[in-house]
């Protein structure tokens, strides 16, 4: 599998079998949650009343301040599994009507999740629901493994990106595994009106950096082109601990109406939005019940 992992840009260089990485996990998959999920965008399942097989993994190779999923993403808290254990996880979700395999934050564990896809490719589509601060090479690996790519892109300015989620270099990288991203998935492909292959790309709008957010846009449209599905989402919902003060609120109407507005001004024409309601701790999952909900 791996010696010294440097799977993702962090490049850690240690030997996972004897220590963690940034990512708090070792060389076993951890499970924080699996279960059918109802809240990924729409176009990801055929309508709102189908369900994702999501698969929450523990550890993330970023440390967002604001993370949503901060007890799994810091502290890694979840069920050791097998590769053996995890094909049958991705079976029974198939088998309970699962309209896709939604391998959410799985960047660290890239190794084990390829091997049990070689082993085992889903009739569904393969989801790889990722934050972006992706390494291109490790993306390689994943051509004719995974269907869609759905990934954050976070920011326009590094400097958010070390503030906010201890990422260095995360615009450069993130750049540089979209454009892998669509050369592996050069066009949308789309079955009884579900993406059943392609690229979503997740942004985030934060409290106080709408400007940062239409930068993103830019970088997006010049990458994957207008007729990039780019999901701007108003969810933020300050849940995290210790939070800066700019961020321990919810984005306002007029921050979100900006960044929609730029992207129907610079011809992203299939940008999908969010009501602000949207904005609730809801619609997180609960990590301290029963991991595997299936």
């Amino acid at each position: 599998m791996f010696m010294k992992c440097n799977i993702c840009p962090r490049n850690c260089n240690v030997d996972r079998k004897n220590a963690k990485g940034f990512c708090n996990s070792g060389d076993k998959i951890i499970i924080s949650k699996v279960m059918l999920h109802y809240f990924e965008e729409p176009i990801l399942t055929g309508g709102e009343d189908k369900p994702s097989g999501a698969i929450f993994f523990a550890g993330c190779n970023l440390k967002c301040v604001y993370c949503q999923n901060f007890d799994i993403s810091h502290n890694a808290v979840g069920k050791e599994v097998s590769k053996e254990e995890l094909i049958q996880i991705i079976k029974k979700l198939e088998h309970l009507g699962a309209e896709n395999i939604d391998l959410i934050t799985p960047t660290h564990f890239t190794s084990q999740i390829v091997d049990a896809l070689k082993s085992y490719k889903p009739k569904v589509p393969v989801i790889w629901n990722t934050g972006g601060y992706e390494d291109a090479e490790t993306i390689k690996q994943l051509d004719g493994l995974v269907d869609i790519f759905l990934t954050d892109f976070k920011y326009a300015d590094d400097a958010l990106a070390i503030s906010y989620s201890k990422a260095p270099n995360y615009v450069k990288n993130a750049k540089n595994a979209l454009t892998e991203m669509k050369k592996q998935q050069n066009s949308n492909i789309f079955e009884k009106n579900k993406l059943i292959k392609g690229i979503v790309v997740r942004h985030l709008v934060l409290p106080s950096h709408a400007k940062d957010s239409i930068k993103v846009l830019d970088i997006v449209k010049d990458i994957c082109g207008s007729d990039t599905i780019v999901s701007i989402m108003a969810q933020y919902t300050p849940m995290a601990p210790n939070l800066p003060s700019e961020l321990n609120r919810k984005i306002t109407p007029l921050e979100y109406k900006t960044v929609v507005n730029h992207a129907l001004k610079v011809g992203l024409n299939n940008a999908l939005t969010q009501e602000l309601s949207s904005a609730s701790s809801c619609y997180t999952p609960n990590f301290k019940e029963k991991i595997i909900e299936i």
